[in-house]
């Protein structure tokens, strides 16, 4: 273990960060979401100095970025130390389901550091679904008709999906970088879809499976940001994860977003406090989690009815792309009011105009795709946000470094004009194998 014993006292660390005004912030994670939380943070007169780990070449435009991995607890608990870090934003889900709040809550030199992110309980909400499906059955969550099978229930699950109408849907319990979901449209294609999962396609997480039946609706997104008693509503968001135009293909990590969402009024909104939010907040109350974060809440909307279809223990990637150029409140107040008692004082305050988000993508994504292709005319985009996602910078050019490169963010007063805007951007940057929907928000 790495010895944190510096020339401060653990006890003068604590006092200076409880009586300093401006707030020393680190990030962890490296794409589009965490540049959207770098920007908003970089904003606020809160934020004295911001970091990144590892961040991509457009965090680096907000702060500076460090090159530790999100996973690494001893050396993000180190450079805090160090670097007299007071609040570490968690941007993925990885860490959170590793535990990494209940990592600093033991660990005396960094127990002040304000983690904005669960505990590894409140992480369980994404990165077990059995746990997620069991918690919103206990307490009166609309989700729907499931059952749960392990790796040597073959036989079981099989003869389960043959009592359910088709299509079904099967999820792999753990986390699978948002491709564990499979919907299957025939019985055939269900069982070696299981066969697959129980052999480890997708490691470690589909070693228990939840199959489920399949809703047919739309789906939007919902988020708050709780300190475990009380919470305040961001916007609400649709994203599109098909990789092909008009929702079909192979499922991605998200090819756009837009928000808000046209059909979420106010009488869907009653229904989405009433009988979605309470009841979740009641449960984790009654739980006894210790959840200090942002919650993201999947929904399908079945004519009038809403159901959930997942809860992530952080914000949603791309939609906080699209939600946070519309925040008109400071975020790390917003955030800092999770460790003070007044989140409940707080007001969101939201821009009214539309942001449409579109991703473009490398070459062959979600399958094989190539990096370290040179992106081209980034400085001639004009009129939109560009959020870095997979980039790197290097001798002074920016080259693609993952599936999903860029994130277009576009505020108008309509969604058609936004759209509009992205898309004259998505044109004019360029570079090798570069892909785009062009249909955001087509089915409203």
């Amino acid at each position: 273990m790495r010895d944190f014993t510096m020339a401060k006292s653990v006890a003068q660390r604590i006092f200076a960060a409880h009586n300093r005004h401006d707030m020393k912030i680190l990030i962890l994670g490296s794409g589009g979401r965490e540049h959207a939380f770098a920007r908003a943070i970089q904003q606020s007169a809160l934020c004295d100095e911001l970091y990144i780990a590892p961040g991509n070449a457009g965090t680096e435009l907000e702060g500076t970025n460090v090159d530790i991995s999100v996973v690494d607890f001893e050396s993000i608990a180190g450079f805090c130390s160090d670097y007299e870090i007071d609040m570490l934003v968690v941007g993925p889900e990885v860490p959170l389901v590793e535990g990494i709040a209940d990592y600093f809550m033991e660990n005396d030199a960094v127990s002040h550091v304000k983690v904005v992110g669960p505990t590894q309980q409140g992480a369980m909400l994404e990165g077990s679904k059995s746990f997620a499906k069991a918690f919103m059955q206990k307490y009166g969550v609309p989700t729907a008709a499931y059952r749960e099978f392990g790796k040597d229930e073959l036989e079981e699950a099989v003869g389960y999906v043959d009592g359910l109408p088709l299509p079904v849907v099967l999820k792999a319990d753990g986390l699978a970088a948002g491709k564990g979901v499979v919907i299957c449209s025939s019985r055939t294609e269900a069982k070696a879809e299981l066969e697959a999962m129980f052999s480890g396609k997708f490691g470690e997480a589909g070693d228990k499976v939840v199959i489920e039946e399949f809703l047919e609706g739309i789906e939007f997104s919902a988020f708050i940001l709780t300190d475990g008693e009380t919470y305040v509503m961001l916007p609400q968001a649709k994203d599109y994860k098909r990789i092909g135009e008009g929702d079909t293909g192979l499922n991605t990590g998200g090819m756009g977003a837009i928000s808000p969402v046209p059909f979420v009024n106010a009488s869907v909104m009653d229904k989405l406090v009433k009988e979605v939010i309470e009841p979740t907040m009641n449960g984790i109350r009654q739980e006894g989690i210790d959840y200090k974060g942002f919650l993201f809440i999947g929904l399908m909307r079945v004519g009038e009815q809403l159901y959930v279809i997942e809860y992530n223990c952080r914000m949603g990637d791309p939609e906080t792309e699209a939600i946070f150029p519309r925040l008109d409140t400071d975020l790390v107040r917003l955030m800092n009011s999770l460790f003070d008692g007044t989140l409940g004082q707080q007001e969101v305050e939201m821009d009214p105009r539309f942001a449409t988000t579109v991703i473009l993508v490398s070459g062959g994504y979600p399958e094989k795709y190539e990096k370290g292709k040179t992106i081209r005319n980034l400085g001639k985009a004009t009129g939109s946000i560009i959020f870095h996602a997979g980039t790197k910078e290097s001798m002074g050019d920016v080259l693609t470094a993952g599936g999903r490169v860029l994130a277009i963010t576009s505020l108008a007063d309509t969604m058609q004009e936004g759209l509009r805007q992205s898309m004259r951007n998505a044109e004019i940057i360029d570079f090798e194998g570069k892909y785009y929907r062009t249909d955001i928000g087509f089915d409203l």
